[in-house]
């Protein structure tokens, strides 16, 4: 998330005019623009990485994946986002061409700006959308992957995935995702224990 565009408010529908002819994507929240920063090269990676995996997991079964320019209403008319990468399988969501509204997927890469705000209130938002039962926030710092997945009860469970033979299963959705071949081709390296100097090894 960058700096706000400027401090004027703006409706949805001058929100949705300045997307179509800007080059940089806005974030929309209660009438704030919000310019995104471009990423890095990991960050680029891992979202394919992912992308790939679930695109070849769901072939087949309704479902589509989008990654990062594809716009998610959060909630309509207050706020507007566009995750690294989204999840639908909603028949409804293909019918408009430019906004998904009923994921059941969301992925972060998380970069240092947007880390906390990735983890706290924009993740309070998403909570809010009823079709949506999985967030995933990944690290690009290190090979950490933290999954928030909505039980039966309406519950967020939270799993975290630092090992480097770790992997993450969602069968509903038919993903088998290795840590590994999330940070495929990145100079991410393995999360480390570094031990204190003088204390045995």
């Amino acid at each position: 998330m960058g700096q706000s565009h400027s401090h004027r408010l703006y409706t949805p529908d001058e929100y949705f005019a300045l997307e179509q002819q800007s080059e940089v994507r806005h974030e929309y929240f209660d009438g704030e623009v919000f310019a995104m920063a471009g990423g890095t090269k990991a960050h680029n990676l891992i979202t394919q990485n992912i992308t790939l995996a679930l695109r070849a997991g769901l072939r087949g079964r309704g479902c589509q994946v989008f990654m990062e320019d594809v716009r998610l209403a959060v909630q309509e008319s207050f706020h507007y986002t566009y995750p690294d990468v989204v999840v639908t399988c909603d028949p409804e969501d293909r019918r408009d061409p430019y906004l998904v509204r009923q994921p059941v997927l969301i992925v972060e890469v998380l970069s240092p700006s947007t880390a906390e705000y990735d983890r706290s209130r924009k993740f309070n938002q998403y909570k809010k959308i009823p079709a949506l039962r999985h967030y995933i926030l990944v690290s690009q710092t290190a090979w950490v992957l933290e999954w928030f997945r909505r039980d039966d009860l309406g519950q967020w469970v939270h799993t975290v995935f630092s090992d480097p033979a770790d992997v993450l299963e969602i069968p509903e959705l038919n993903l088998r995702l290795p840590l590994a071949e999330v940070y495929d081709d990145t100079d991410v390296a393995p999360l480390q224990l570094t031990p204190e100097p003088g204390l045995p090894r």
